[in-house]
């Protein structure tokens, strides 16, 4: 009979902990979910590596999970995950470039993938269309790529204000200056 209560109790406290609300490890998997597609796009297009990307988001997360261990603000841990991303994708990439000044190694950028469009004309012309915007992008000053970046990534001004360092104010005007160039280049190219 000793065996069927410490069965009981053990069985009586698996159900308590699972009617508890769920733990911090529990949340940071939930999140590391729900953000790991879109932190992984914003990751690379700081042009990072796939597995410096992946290692990127390991360390991002860790720090979420210290982040909140220590009882620290949950208010807004989207901006606080991008941030923390963006900064960690800055240090990856000054690093980068502090061994190719030393090892003298300039590294290629990646190749397109293949748009799976139904036929040559259509993929030819979307091809165009993807190198003149891209090309527009890339011409654009650094704080407005990552401004583009983090809202093609669904943040909102405030948010990507936050990431940045910057005023509402001035992601305003990058988003307006950044998709004006953008139309432009879209009513040059249909012309």
């Amino acid at each position: 009979m000793h065996t069927d209560k410490t069965l009981t109790a053990f069985s009586l406290a698996d159900t308590a902990r699972a009617q508890r609300p769920s733990s911090l490890e529990d949340e940071v998997v939930s999140l590391f979910d729900q953000f790991r597609a879109p932190l992984l796009r914003y990751l690379r297009s700081f042009q990072t590596p796939a597995p410096d990307a992946e290692e990127i988001l390991q360390e991002v997360f860790l720090s979420l999970f210290h982040h909140l261990r220590q009882n620290k603000s949950r208010a807004n841990l989207q901006g606080w995950i991008f941030r923390v991303a963006h900064n960690l994708a800055l240090k990856n990439r000054l690093r980068g470039r502090r061994q190719a000044d030393r090892f003298r190694y300039v590294p290629g950028i990646s190749g397109i993938a293949a748009d799976p469009a139904p036929g040559p004309e259509e993929a030819a012309v979307a091809a165009q269309r993807r190198e003149r915007l891209l090309a527009v992008v890339q011409a654009l000053p650094e704080q407005d790529q990552f401004c583009l970046s983090l809202r093609a990534e669904g943040l909102r001004y405030r948010e990507i204000a936050e990431v940045l360092g910057m005023s509402l104010g001035a992601v305003a005007n990058s988003m307006e200056k950044s998709m004006a160039r953008l139309m432009r280049s879209e009513g040059d190219g249909n012309a």
